[in-house]
Parts: structure tokens; C-alpha cells; sequence
């Protein structure tokens, strides 16, 4: 009989985790501009990461490497360097905000990269053996 309890408790246990683990967020984030274009927001984020962003007042200047942002050559204007864009990172309850130290500018490009919902792979490509080998960034190209 205690045998019987031992299993069911074990097959109960894994069945739990992996029904949390396809449960989980697997959309991918959205980044784009705030609507009067003056940040860059970040939505989709895994509610559990969100909290313990949220929740670690110790490292603010981690917080300031989670979104990099570049600013890139355009079709129209390839005279412009690849130049990294210096600003601050805000956590929100829904998002991951990043503000400018100075303004974005009008008709320029921006590639926008963050490592938040990044992972070597889902649950279906560890048991079938196809992980990556490195954690890739999401990005997206802003035009302003």
C-alpha cells in the first residue's frame, strides 16, 4: 500500500511539472515604440520573471542591460555608424520599458535586442534531443 502512495505521488509530481512547463508563456515578446515614441516598450514578458525583476531592488545597473539598442544605418541614410543608445530601464507590472537619455531621433532606425522569455529551447525539443547550443536574443528593427 505504501508502495502504491510512492508512485502516485511521483507520477503526480511529474505530471505537474510538466504541465507548468507547457503552460508557461511561449509568445514571444513584442517590442515597439510607447505611443508618443519616446521609449521602447516590451510586453509578453513570463509573469514570473516580470515578478522577480520586479521584486530585485540590488541591481539596477543589470536592470540597464536587459534591452540594448542600437541605432542603425537606413536605406535612406547609410552615412550613419552603429552607435549603442545610453539609457535607463523601468519594470512595470505588464513590461519592461527602456527610456532614452536623449530623444530618439525622426527617421532613423533602431535594432532593439533583450534576452527576457530566451531559453535554449521548449519542452518538446529537450526530449526529442534538439536544444541550441547558445541562448538567442529577440530582435526587432524600429524605424522612428
Amino acid at each position: 500500500m505504501l508502495s502504491n502512495l510512492k508512485k502516485y505521488v511521483c507520477l503526480l509530481a511529474i505530471s505537474y511539472s510538466l504541465s507548468s512547463c507547457f503552460s508557461a508563456n511561449n509568445k514571444p515578446v513584442l517590442i515597439k515604440f510607447s505611443s508618443d515614441s519616446t521609449a521602447i516598450v516590451v510586453t509578453n514578458i513570463d509573469q514570473d520573471g516580470l515578478y522577480q525583476l520586479k521584486s530585485d531592488t540590488t541591481t539596477d545597473s543589470l536592470k540597464n542591460q536587459l534591452i540594448s539598442v542600437v541605432q542603425t544605418p537606413s536605406e535612406s541614410d547609410s552615412t550613419i555608424m552603429e552607435t549603442p543608445i545610453a539609457g535607463r530601464v523601468l519594470v512595470t507590472d505588464s513590461s519592461v520599458v527602456f527610456m532614452p537619455e536623449h530623444a530618439f531621433v525622426k527617421g532613423r532606425d533602431y535594432l532593439v535586442s533583450t534576452y527576457l522569455n530566451s531559453r535554449f529551447a521548449g519542452v518538446g525539443n529537450v526530449l526529442k534531443g534538439r536544444m541550441n547550443y547558445a541562448v538567442k536574443p529577440s530582435e526587432q528593427l524600429l524605424h522612428r
